[in-house]
């Protein structure tokens, strides 16, 4: 099915809406959990836990509001809850979800460290529930596109990847996830979509190396990284890098994919988290070409004539799907009413995602290549 309209296909909905509860309303359940799950049919956005009732009733005056977790737990008539707090809190609110008997999606990362995300996977393995990530940028227009760029073929064999995910944003705001707490940094903050980004595309790399470091003044916590995955032993040796900065003032490309027989280049960020930031939701937009992406991406491509390089080369437009953050909500929702087998990110996309991050961290500390354990 189209990602472009999976989400909004009332054909694939079902006819009592699944009971969603949403733990936080700051930037994440604000921006993006909320205006989702209300935007995807047979999902009903339920409840919202949150200290701050003014914020969400300004917002969503229908939707009840309850002052505690524990009030969502307890409530027999939801289905999913959705964990969007700290980082560090991700660990305790999922486990108390899943043992009260609640699918569970946490947003990214899972938790802070390894540890705590293979506990979750066990209790939800036990109580029979699913636990999963929102990982929103599998469905990025830019990321959709080199999809079907690598599945034509026109590449060859990729050789280097470049993953930008840049920003200027010189000064340090006063946030939770600037501070020196678990789960705070870059890092853990875009780490996680590039991580699975990667992994969605060539597996699990055979060693990674990781940069950390702090550049903005007054910076507490890494606001820059740089990471090579490592794939020896498949892809013929493919180098991924994964890069992200906070003092960009020009960008470059956002994905710069190198093969035998030509190269992807990206400009410019997906529009979709802007689009919610400013207030337009999904299901407002129908008719007004969501999730477009003004800036297509290149694919510069020699044609082999008897095994050397065509002194000819060919650039033309690469495809430019419509990003569609509403197509993981709605694969969810198809997931929990029986009509696929495995959300949109299933326990081992949860649990090598968080293996990667914490590799990484043990590879800048040591200032060493690490290697992947198979």
């Amino acid at each position: 099915m189209n990602e472009s309209t999976i989400a909004t296909n009332p054909a694939s909905a079902v006819a009592a809406p699944l009971q969603v509860a949403l733990i936080g309303y700051g930037n994440a359940g604000r921006i993006f959990h909320a205006p989702l799950i209300s935007g995807v049919p047979g999902l009903h956005l339920a409840c919202i836990c949150s200290n701050k009732p003014e914020a969400v009733h300004a917002d969503w005056p229908l939707v009840r509001v309850v002052a505690t977790p524990e009030a969502v737990f307890a409530d027999p008539g939801i289905d999913v809850v959705v964990v969007a707090t700290p980082n560090a809190s991700h660990h305790a609110l999922a486990k108390a979800a899943l043992q009260a008997g609640k699918h569970v999606v946490v947003d990214k990362p899972c938790c802070v460290t390894l540890a705590e995300t293979d506990d979750l996977l066990a209790t939800a393995q036990a109580e029979n529930r699913m636990l999963t990530v929102f990982q929103n940028r599998r469905f990025d227009s830019d990321f959709l596109a080199l999809q079907q760029v690598l599945a034509s073929g026109q590449l060859g064999r990729v050789v280097q990847v470049e993953s930008h995910f840049d920003r200027y944003r010189p000064t340090v705001p006063a946030r939770w996830r600037e501070q020196s707490l678990p789960g705070s940094g870059l890092w853990f903050d875009l780490g996680p979509h590039l991580v699975d980004q990667a992994l969605a595309l060539w597996g699990v790399p055979d060693a990674l190396c990781l940069d950390l470091a702090c550049l903005r003044d007054g910076a507490q916590v890494n606001d820059w990284f740089h990471a090579v995955l490592h794939y020896d032993t498949r892809h013929g040796g493919l180098r991924v890098i994964l890069h992200a900065s906070t003092l960009v003032a020009e960008l470059g490309p956002r994905w710069a994919v190198h093969g035998t027989q030509g190269s992807f280049t990206k400009f410019g960020l997906d529009t979709q988290e802007d689009a919610l930031k400013a207030g337009r939701h999904p299901q407002m937009d129908a008719l007004h070409d969501w999730g477009q992406d003004p800036q297509a991406g290149e694919v510069l491509r020699f044609d082999m004539i008897a095994g050397v390089a065509s002194p000819v080369s060919v650039r033309r437009a690469a495809p430019n799907p419509c990003g569609n953050y509403l197509a993981y909500y709605a694969q969810l929702r198809d997931h929990l009413c029986g009509l696929t087998p495995e959300p949109p990110v299933t326990a081992r996309d949860v649990r090598a995602v968080m293996q990667l991050l914490t590799l990484g961290e043990q590879s800048a500390a040591q200032g060493r290549v690490v290697a992947v354990p198979v």
